[in-house]
């Protein structure tokens, strides 16, 4: 059985793209989060918007 070493490396990289947008995404709640309750509340955080409510409530990388 040969594997190809390049799914390997696609496999890899997509795996890392998503560990990137996930450690993204919580490093800009973690700063939103720290602003003042006034400027949150000015910008609409916390989001009530139910699709992002769920993204965020779910796993890591999407997975």
């Amino acid at each position: 059985m040969n594997a190809n070493p390049r799914s390997y490396f696609g496999m890899v990289g997509r795996i890392a793209a998503g560990w990137r947008a996930w450690r993204d995404e919580v490093r800009t709640e973690s700063l939103i989060n720290r602003l003042p309750p006034h400027i949150r509340k000015d910008i609409g955080w916390p989001d009530t918007h139910p699709s992002r409510q769920a993204r965020r409530a779910g796993t890591p990388f999407g997975l």
